[in-house]
Formats: structure tokens, C-alpha cells, sequence
């Protein structure tokens, strides 16, 4: 009976690990994720903005390295270039950023509770329970862009995203500036995907 029972489990287990791989999956590429919410102004006829230009004086304002801000400038342009708009010295529309970071710390408790040997519990737990805490610390960047009708001086679109930041090096840092910006310009202008 025992050994039917231990039979039942693993065949449990096994049937169960795709589903478990799954999940982790998940739980891993949502540390990447990148939140993104949009504002625009609804009476605004964006079909009308064909070329863009780069707006210096927010742009000076946003409180990171000059050498990101070029990524940033550059992942913008690239993107903006992909869906057919014209970078110009008499544009239609200004584009400006804006960043902000803090520190973030998640606190995860896992309690395991189970039966059977080698299935959260064992001979060696107290209780038959395993506690144990996950404790991570990572910085969660905001990026912010703006972009301004040239002529009324408004701001008619705004996209931010969020996300957590784990770059080490450039190589890493230049990809992830790429990716928060490729979410945050795919957006604009908005209803393009009705």
C-alpha cells in the first residue's frame, strides 16, 4: 500500500512538472517585464504628425547619464523611423523624456507543507513544514516620453513604462533601454491598432 501510494505521488509529480516548469517560466520572465500605461489627448488628430525632432530642454532636465540619454535617443529614433516618421530641423511633433529609479525590495515567504518522504516533508524538518524567506533587492526605472505639438506647445501623448533595472554592463544596459522604450513607443499614436 505504501509503495502504491509512493507510485501515485511520482506519477503526480512527473505529470505535474511541465505545468511547474511553466510557472516558473513565468515567474521569471515577469521580473523583466515592463508595465506600460499611456495619456493622450482625445481631440487631438495624430494622423498629422509626420516628422518628430528631439525637445533639448526636457531632455537636459532628465536626471541620467548623457551616455543613456543617447540610448534612449537613439532606441526612440529607431523606433519612431520603424513606423514611418521623419526625424526633421521643422517637425511636427517634440519628443522629450523623463526618468525616475527607486529601490525595491521583495520579501517572499514560502511555507511547504506536504506529506511523503522528499515531498515537503521530511524526517529532518520540524513539523513536516519547510519555511523559508526570499529576500531580493533591485532598482525599478521609470521612463517617460513625451511628445509635444511644436506648434500649440502641448503635451498631446505620454507613455510611461516601468520595470526593474539589472544592468551591469553596457552591453546588457543598452538592450534593456531598447526594450523599455520598443514597449513604450509601440503605443503611440494611440488606436494605430484598431
Amino acid at each position: 500500500m505504501l509503495v502504491n501510494l509512493m507510485s501515485k505521488i511520482k506519477c503526480f509529480i512527473m505529470k505535474n512538472v511541465n505545468l511547474f516548469l511553466l510557472l516558473v517560466a513565468i515567474t521569471l520572465s515577469s521580473c523583466n517585464a515592463i508595465k506600460v500605461t499611456t495619456d493622450y489627448d482625445a481631440k487631438v488628430d495624430f494622423t498629422v504628425y509626420k516628422t518628430f525632432a528631439f525637445y533639448k530642454t526636457g531632455i537636459d532636465k532628465a536626471a541620467i547619464s548623457d551616455l543613456d540619454k543617447k540610448r534612449i535617443l537613439r532606441a526612440i529614433e529607431s523606433e519612431l523611423t520603424l513606423q514611418g516618421f521623419i526625424k526633421s530641423d521643422n517637425p511636427d511633433i517634440l519628443v522629450s523624456i523623463f526618468t525616475k529609479s527607486r529601490e525595491k525590495v521583495d520579501v517572499n515567504q514560502n511555507n511547504n507543507y506536504g506529506y511523503g518522504y522528499g515531498w515537503g516533508w521530511n524526517p529532518w524538518m520540524f513539523n513536516g513544514m519547510n519555511n523559508s524567506v526570499n529576500i531580493s533587492q533591485y532598482t525599478e526605472g521609470t521612463l517617460f516620453i513625451d511628445f509635444i505639438d511644436k506648434e500649440k506647445k502641448e503635451l498631446v501623448w505620454q507613455g510611461v513604462g516601468t520595470g526593474a533595472l539589472k544592468m551591469q554592463n553596457r552591453e546588457k544596459r543598452e538592450v534593456r533601454i531598447k526594450e523599455f522604450v520598443k514597449e513604450i513607443v509601440s503605443r503611440f499614436p494611440p488606436g494605430k491598432n484598431k
